[in-house]
């Protein structure tokens, strides 16, 4: 691979590039308006079971602009109904969970998902991706991380404050232990089957992980990531460990594993790369509401976040979180074409 090919990975394994790569969390979905045209007339769920639709809108973005990958159209909730979890996702509101988990009874009940069995329309969609892009840029393939998925099985849905979740692993050590063995199981088996479906790289979405301190965070999920970053470090499968709000958990975050650590806006770049001992890349970390900005002010922040990352191998460029409905596509192509030239002259600039 060359070029655009091959951008991504080689930042995944920490090695120069010809410019920073980037790519956007939900560039697949409802700021394109290719993306508003098909979900006008399926339901989402029915969107991500048919595999001819999920393809197409994955590669919908591909082709409007310059990204260096590309991300399945997925949910991270999919997999908890193959554990046994009811999920919804209405019109309007966030995604509900309609049999939430409560007590040990609920987690014993709960079974390892089969990916082959229970997500291979997802991993359908994987493979006509990955034989569409014919190599024109890496495919990412992805998951929820144990904790947020536990969330939103005992929250019942989204949460301002996670308090059930919390109660929980307070009150019931050795049930939340069991489900975060299960979700783990699930996610790790979800993530392996997806590498095989075509996947050359995958993202753990821990978004949730924010609302923990740093003591809980070490006590009630570090063991649980370690164990599943453990694998995939050991299949030599390149990773990124994602959150929000966990500027306070990087550290730990690096140290639980994962090549490449995401980063949101909350924190400087490269003061959360100084904070990283492990070696990892940094992704990140520009404000999505910027992406409403005018185009100068667009380019200011995103070379920002460029110095900071001081064309240092390893930096992925993106958004702290996912593109928000409301951005303009414009913003998106332009954004992408200044990354790599901006980037691109720094690193020239710099003999990097």
């Amino acid at each position: 691979m060359n070029g655009r090919n091959e951008r991504f990975l080689k930042a995944c394994r920490k090695e120069r590039t010809d410019c920073t790569p980037v790519w956007f969390m939900r560039q697949a979905g409802r700021y394109m308006k290719a993306y508003q045209a098909i979900r006008g007339k399926y339901p989402l769920m029915e969107m991500f079971k048919n595999p001819g639709l999920a393809a197409e809108v994955t590669l919908q973005p591909v082709e409007a602009f310059a990204v260096d990958a590309a991300i399945i159209f997925a949910d991270i909730l999919l997999p908890l109904e193959g554990m046994g979890i009811g999920i919804a996702f209405p019109q309007s509101g966030g995604p509900r969970i309609l049999n939430p988990v409560r007590g040990d009874a609920d987690v014993e009940s709960l079974r390892v998902a089969d990916p082959d069995a229970d997500l291979g329309y997802v991993l359908e969609s994987l493979r006509l991706v990955r034989a569409e892009l014919g190599g024109r840029v890496p495919l990412i393939g992805f998951a929820g991380a144990p904790f947020t998925l536990a969330c939103y099985a005992i929250e019942g849905g989204s949460s301002s404050n996670c308090l059930r979740t919390k109660g929980f692993m307070y009150h019931n050590g050795d049930a939340w232990d069991r489900l975060m063995r299960k979700l783990g199981q699930t996610v790790l088996r979800l993530l392996l089957a997806e590498v095989r479906s075509g996947a050359q790289a995958v993202q753990v979405f821990d978004s949730w992980a924010g609302f923990l301190s740093p003591s809980d965070y070490r006590s009630y999920v570090f063991p649980h990531m370690r164990t599943l970053f453990l694998e995939l470090e050991r299949r030599q499968i390149p990773s990124i460990h994602f959150g929000t709000g966990t500027a306070g958990l990087l550290p730990l975050m690096a140290e639980a594993g994962g090549d490449i650590i995401g980063v949101d806006w909350r924190i400087p770049l490269d003061r959360a790369w100084s904070s990283l001992r492990t070696g990892a890349g940094v992704q990140g970390n520009l404000d999505p509401a910027v992406m409403m900005a005018p185009e100068a002010i667009l380019k200011k922040k995103a070379s920002e976040v460029l110095d900071a990352a001081g064309g240092r191998a390893g930096h992925i460029f993106n958004l702290g979180h996912g593109i928000l409905p409301q951005t303009p596509e414009d913003s998106v192509r332009m954004l992408a074409d200044y990354v790599h030239a901006r980037s691109g002259a720094l690193i020239e600039n710099n003999g990097l």
